[in-house]
Formats: C-alpha cells, structure tokens, sequence
C-alpha cells in the first residue's frame, strides 16, 4: 500500500503512526509551514485524510484534496470534523469507538472522587506545610450522592457502572430513553440538574450540544452541586461556569475538557473547589495504542477493498 498517499493533519500515538509511515506514503501538513503550497502540490495523489479532534477536517481540507476516498479519524468525537460536507463529498469518515471507553470513564471516576473528597486541594495543603498549622476542611462523602449523566451512551454506561460501586444513585438524560435501563430518565436537564449532587457530562460535543449546560443548569446544580466534565468544553457555558463558581451558585468542579483548549479561564485557577486536567480521558498507553492501531485499520480496510471498520458516515 506504499504507492497509496494519505495527507496527516496532525499527529497521533507515535508507535501507530509510524505503522501508518510503513504502510501508506504519508505528507505531513502539520509540519508544513505554507499549508496552502504544500496542500496544492500533493492534492492529485492525496486518497485519504487522517485527522484528530484538536485538528479536525473542514470542507475547505476536503475541497483542497478533490481525489480523497475517505477521513481516518483518531478519537471518538467527531465534531471537529464537517459531517455534512463529508457526505456531500462522498466522502467515508471513521473514528475509534469504544477502545477508550474504560479508561475515560477512570478519569470521570476519578475527577468525581478527587473534587468531593478534595483529593488535589490535600496534596497542595500537604505540600505547603499547611497542616502543620490545622486539619484540612471536611470534605464530603461520595457513597449515597445522586450522579445525574448527560449522555447514556457506552462511556456513559460504564462511569454509571463505577459509580454505582461506589454506593452513588444514577440517574441520566438524553434525547430520548433508553430501552431496558433501570436508571430513572429525565426529560429536561435543569430537572435532572435540580435532584442530583453530581452533574456528569458526557454527550458528543457539535451544535445540538453546545452550551446545553448553561446557568439556568448551573442554578439547579446549586451551591452544593458538583459538575463534572470529560465531554468536550463546548457543551458547557464556559463563562457562566466560571461566574456560577466563583459567586458560590455552583459549589464544585472537575474539568477534563474547556472551550478554547489549551487556553483555561485563569480565574479557575485560585478556586480551592476546581479540579483541572488538560483533556487527558484516553490519555494512558494502552488507549492511545488502540486508537491509534484503529485509526490506521481503517485506512488498511479501505484500501484493501473491505469495509472499514468504524464507519461514522
């Protein structure tokens, strides 16, 4: 498959990626430093695009690569990619679904445990010398607490599944519900953000999604709700969010994802009730190696003639 040209918009796991180098013949546009040159002087031999969510595919991408069969995508969200103009286009589009299930569903666990039981706040109180002058204010208790999940879907189920290990109610809201779960369903967010201590997110991100937890939300989280999210930023109002925090309408959070990645509000920064990762959900590399051995599956499928595995469109 050497003679077949792939046009890489950003990079992924290493060992993967050189798999994909031994494969295909493989033009690196985030190295280019005239992407519009370098776009023009590989668009007639260019048969595939592999793209990231931080870097994603726009109709101007696949209008530049007109002989394009198909866009291998390394992650699940695929927001970050233009559906629609991918259909237009006839063009494939895949993802890699359900390999990082697990491990992103850790870290929502994780970001849970770590923002009730102000597990980062004891490090920082530990390491400044703090508790040589008194105890660490109480915490509060994760067993017992209502987890209100926006978005059932796989990872969904499976932070459901931790979180009901560790003593904690489940109860969720999508588009609409779900067939065969016991889990009580709420049509309306702000009624689910109302009656649960911890406001999970964890829906794709897009235009049906963004901002859906707004203020309104935020208020019916209260001074006592947690919000957790390992979504994507977009789907929170990011300014509302830091508002709600400071001004105490909102008491807790545990953030994986923001809007306008790597850039954080820096008024999060002082608030001892935030808990910050810069998007770490698959981040381990056990994930990573399966994302990314299924981003270049994809592109082996397709252009040994089968079908690709993860089709999204």
């Amino acid at each position: 498959m050497k003679d077949i040209e792939i046009l890489s918009v950003g990079p992924f796991y290493t060992p993967s990626y050189e798999a994909m180098e031994r494969d295909f013949t493989v033009h690196k546009l985030w190295q280019a430093k005239d992407r519009a040159a370098f776009l023009a002087q590989v668009a007639p031999r260019v048969r595939a695009i592999q793209t990231s969510g931080s870097h994603g595919a726009d109709a101007g991408l696949m209008d530049a690569l007109p002989k394009a069969e198909m866009i291998s995508h390394f992650g699940v969200g695929v927001d970050s990619v233009d559906l629609d103009a991918a259909k237009q286009r006839g063009l494939i589009v895949t993802n890699t679904p359900d390999v990082l299930n697990e491990c992103v569903a850790d870290l929502a666990m994780g970001l849970t445990l770590a923002t009730l039981r102000r597990i980062s706040l004891g490090d920082r109180f530990v390491r400044a010398g703090s508790w040589l002058k008194g105890a660490l204010p109480l915490a509060q208790k994760v067993g017992g607490k209502t987890m209100g999940i926006l978005g059932y879907g796989r990872i969904g189920k499976a932070i459901a599944k931790r979180a009901d290990a560790f003593g904690m109610h489940i109860v969720y809201h999508g588009r609409k519900p779900q067939a065969d779960v016991a889990y009580k369903y709420y049509p309306k967010l702000v009624d689910m953000a109302r009656d649960c201590d911890v406001l999970m997110v964890i829906c794709p991100g897009g235009p049906a999604t963004y901002r859906m937890v707004n203020a309104d939300v935020l208020k019916a989280l209260g001074p006592e709700g947690t919000l957790i999210n390992v979504a994507r930023g977009s789907v929170v109002d990011e300014q509302a969010l830091v508002k709600a925090l400071t001004d105490g309408t909102l008491g807790a959070a545990g953030l994986d994802v923001f809007e306008n990645e790597p850039r954080v509000p820096e008024a999060l920064f002082a608030l001892d009730q935030v808990v910050l990762q810069p998007h770490v959900g698959s981040a381990t590399h056990e994930t990573r190696k399966a994302m990314g051995d299924l981003t270049v599956d994809n592109l082996r499928a397709h252009f040994a003639g089968k079908p690709v595995l993860t089709r999204v469109v």
